[in-house]
């Protein structure tokens, strides 16, 4: 059985952060707490990883991962370009529950799968996910589920669905918020071109940052809402921590 580190308890945390990084090493999958839902990582740049990630939660490439990073410096290495609205919106929720959709910068070598050219990066708001990040680098993580299963919000939780398809579970307890992060597209605010559409934010799912909190950061930028909902089920996207 793959090993639960209490990262509450300092021998372990060590114990159990030293493992983590081997096995993101050797392109192994790891579950990680976050302060939304637990979230199940693999290495972004490694393409067998981010397979492997996809086949243990029983989603196709038609639903890349997105990537957690341990700050927004790294959020201008993984993007074309971070145009001024989401530098507020970095400012006012990261670390935090906003993952943010963004151009991918062309010269990165990986395949998170169907991106259409795009990367979905969010900057945790937990210690023991931020200092990992720092020694792995960026990494693709999704909610630590199978696909149509609940996500976890306690480190058991996926180890009951995920088992040993992930060599190391990182527990530090219940999930602090226990909603996933809310999801923004922010591609229309990159130029490109007269044809361009009009720049916007589109909210693509709801989750820990709402749409008050939205609007009050970026005013009429915001897409208004669609009724019933901002978006197609069947567009928006599955599992994300």
């Amino acid at each position: 059985m793959s090993p639960i580190f209490d990262c509450r308890d300092e021998e372990q945390l060590l114990a159990g952060m030293r493992r983590a990084r081997q096995a993101i090493g050797r392109g192994e999958l790891i579950v990680i707490p976050t302060d939304t839902v637990y979230g199940v990582a693999a290495d972004a740049f490694s393409p067998a990883a981010v397979q492997r990630l996809l086949d243990a939660k029983g989603r196709g490439r038609n639903q890349p991962p997105p990537v957690l990073v341990s700050g927004p410096a790294t959020l201008s290495a993984l993007a074309e370009s971070v145009p001024e609205p989401v530098e507020r919106l970095v400012e006012a929720f990261w670390p935090g529950g906003l993952t943010i959709v963004l151009p991918a910068q062309r010269s990165l070598t990986w395949d998170l799968g169907e991106t259409q050219g795009t990367v979905a990066v969010r900057m945790p708001d937990s210690r023991v996910a931020l200092e990992l990040l720092e020694e792995t680098g960026p990494l693709a993580v999704s909610s630590a589920n199978l696909t149509g299963k609940d996500a976890a919000i306690a480190a058991s939780d996926a180890l009951d669905m995920l088992g040993d398809k992930v060599a190391v579970y990182l527990d530090t307890g219940l999930s602090r918020d226990g909603i996933a992060s809310t999801i923004v597209d922010a591609t229309s605010l990159v130029s490109r071109g007269e044809d361009s559409p009009k720049p916007a934010v589109r909210i693509l799912r709801e989750g820990a940052i709402t749409r008050e909190q939205l609007e009050d950061v970026l005013g009429d930028l915001l897409e208004p809402a669609e009724q019933p909902g901002d978006v197609d089920p069947d567009d928006a996207p599955d599992g994300t921590a």
